[in-house]
C-alpha cells in the first residue's frame, strides 16, 4: 500500500508539470529537463529517510539535490501531491512547512521561519496555493486555500482563505467568496490597493472643485448649506488622506 501510495504521489507530481506549464513538450523532457520535478522527487526520498531517523543520510541527500537543482527542500517539510515548482532556482522551504496538495511555488520563493526554537517555524500552505516570484512567506502561520501570493511580497502573517496578497510586508489586496476548482495561476492579475485609493481621493476633490463652482454662483440662501457639506466632505477627504499615508509607511 505505501508503494502504491507513493507511486500515485510521484504521478501528480510528474502530471502537475503538464498541467501548470504551456513549455512541457514530452515526457522525456520533463524527466531530464526539469529541476522543480527533479527536486520533489530528491524530497520524496528524503522524507522517507528523516521520517525512519536517517537524519545524516536525510540531509546530505538534500544537500546533493540542491546543488543539482538549484533548490533548497528540508528533508522534515511535509509535502502535498501535485506539488510544482516552476524553474525553481533559490526557492528554500524550511523543515516545519507544510505544503497542502496541487500548491505551486515560481523561482526564488521562500517558506522560511522565524524562530530559533525547535518547535513549528514555517509556513503551512493549504491546497491549490500559488506563490509568485521571489515571494517570501516567513513564519508559522497558514496561507489559506485557493490563495494568490504577489511576486516580491513579503508575508508575515495569516492569509484568508481565496484572497490575494500583495505588497511589503504583504496584506490582502483582494478576496473571493467563490471557491476556485483547480490551479488558478493568473498571478499576475493583482490589484493595487493604493491605486484604489487614490482614485477615490481624486473623484472627492473634483466633487469638490464642481460644488465650490456651485457656491461661488448661488451666493445666497444655499451658501451655508453647501459650506456645511464641503466641511463634512473635507473631513471623510482627510480621513482617505490619513489612510493612504499609514499604508506607505507600513509598506
Amino acid at each position: 500500500m505505501g508503494l502504491k501510495r507513493a507511486w500515485e504521489t510521484v504521478k501528480a507530481d510528474f502530471n502537475a508539470v503538464f498541467e501548470r506549464d504551456p513549455a512541457a513538450r514530452s515526457k522525456l523532457e520533463v524527466l531530464l529537463c526539469y529541476p522543480g520535478f527533479h527536486a520533489i522527487l530528491f524530497h520524496r526520498v528524503s522524507h522517507w529517510l528523516w521520517n525512519r531517523r536517517f537524519h545524516l543520510l536525510a540531509r546530505f541527500l538534500s544537500h546533493v539535490a540542491r546543488f543539482l537543482t538549484g533548490i533548497e527542500i528540508h528533508p522534515g517539510a511535509r509535502i502535498g501531491k501535485g506539488f510544482f515548482i516552476d524553474h525553481g532556482m533559490g526557492v528554500v522551504i524550511g523543515e516545519t512547512a507544510e505544503i497542502a496538495e496541487n500548491v505551486t511555488l515560481y523561482h526564488q520563493v521562500t517558506l522560511g521561519g522565524v524562530s530559533l526554537k525547535k518547535e513549528k517555524r514555517h509556513p503551512t500552505l493549504k491546497e491549490r496555493v500559488v506563490v509568485g516570484a521571489g515571494a517570501k512567506i516567513l513564519g508559522p502561520f497558514v496561507v489559506g486555500e485557493n490563495s494568490k501570493i504577489g511576486a516580491n511580497s513579503v508575508v508575515v502573517r495569516e492569509v484568508p482563505p481565496n484572497s490575494t496578497v500583495v505588497g511589503v510586508p504583504g496584506r490582502v489586496a483582494k478576496k473571493e467568496s467563490i471557491t476556485v476548482h483547480g490551479v488558478d495561476l493568473d498571478h499576475h492579475l493583482l490589484p493595487d490597493p493604493v491605486l484604489t485609493v487614490i482614485k477615490a481621493i481624486s473623484e472627492e476633490v473634483a466633487e469638490l472643485r464642481k460644488e465650490l463652482e456651485e457656491l461661488k454662483r448661488d451666493g445666497g440662501g444655499k451658501r451655508l448649506e453647501g459650506i456645511e457639506k464641503r466641511l463634512s466632505r473635507l473631513e471623510r477627504l482627510k480621513r482617505m488622506e490619513e489612510e493612504v499615508e499609514a499604508f506607505l509607511e507600513d509598506t
